[in-house]
């Protein structure tokens, strides 16, 4: 398989789902001027006010324009040109174009697309991202390569333990079965018409590929690449109905309905030294 092949595929797919995004999401803080994060980001981000940020797989920008609303200067990237434009036109919408910029471009040519070494206090990397990249060392290493010393990465997103499981195979029970190894080493391709942000969406470019990562490849690459891990939590929470038999806590993110069987996400702080390994 080509690095064409499964880039076209999935920015074919991403393009096609901005549209539904942009009336799927609830934009409504957003545009009242207090965009709203996640309950995991909330609580563990912290003030981002008088800091550059940069927001890798941005898509259309909703959350790197909430972050730009808390006073941060923000630069967004995103390989769907698409969903660019649409994160542009946002950001004039609301005033924030002084403070937020937009570049399309595939996350493993950022260091070109964003000649700016070292020069961002945090990297912010959430929710459905890294499934969509086969090498995870090469992305620590360009998280490491945009961070100054003392910056770090913020990164959350579904647990690689759970994604191992789905609702294609159900067990007799109604959970959800076993469906992709956990160490799976090559691209799993897939044709699905679905999205998950609206359930009545029937979408045209339905092939994608993706990539399982072990929650040790992606602590290891982030630490192999110089930066040190400040936190890692494993959360009993998704943002997104990851399986059917998730329940709605009444703030749009879904737990088990009776114990909590297996962590369904995590999130992480990694920082990039001021000194020693992995300083400049």
């Amino acid at each position: 398989m080509s690095t064409d092949e499964w880039r076209d595929a999935n920015r074919a797919n991403w393009d096609e789902r901005v549209a539904v995004h942009l009336k799927a999401y609830d934009l409504t803080s957003l545009r009242a001027g207090h965009g709203t994060l996640n309950s995991i980001e909330e609580a563990e981000l912290g003030s981002v006010a008088g800091k550059r940020v940069l927001h890798l797989q941005c898509h259309f920008g909703n959350d790197t324009l909430a972050l730009a609303q808390r006073g941060a200067e923000v630069v967004g990237l995103d390989f769907s040109p698409a969903a660019i434009t649409a994160a542009r036109d946002l950001a004039a919408e609301l005033g924030l174009d002084a403070r937020a910029r937009f570049v399309q471009a595939d996350l493993y040519d950022a260091p070109i697309a964003i000649p700016e070494p070292h020069a961002f206090d945090l990297v912010y990397v959430t929710w459905g991202a890294l499934c969509w990249l086969p090498d995870v060392a090469r992305w620590a290493q360009i998280v490491a390569h945009f961070l100054k010393p003392g910056g770090f990465l913020y990164h959350a997103e579904g647990h690689p333990a759970a994604l191992v499981f789905d609702d294609e195979t159900p067990c007799a029970d109604g959970r959800p079965g076993f469906f992709v190894p956990y160490f799976l080493r090559e691209a799993l391709i897939m044709d699905d018409s679905r999205d998950y942000a609206d359930p009545n969406a029937v979408l045209r470019n339905t092939r994608t590929h993706q990539f399982m990562h072990p929650l040790a490849e992606v602590v290891m690459g982030l630490l192999n690449a110089g930066l040190t891990l400040d936190f890692l939590h494993e959360h009993a929470i998704a943002t997104w109905k990851m399986f059917a038999s998730l329940i709605d806590d009444g703030t749009g993110e879904y737990h088990w309905p009776d114990r909590p069987w297996l962590p369904l996400s995590y999130s992480l702080r990694a920082s990039r030294p001021i000194r020693g390994r992995g300083a400049p």
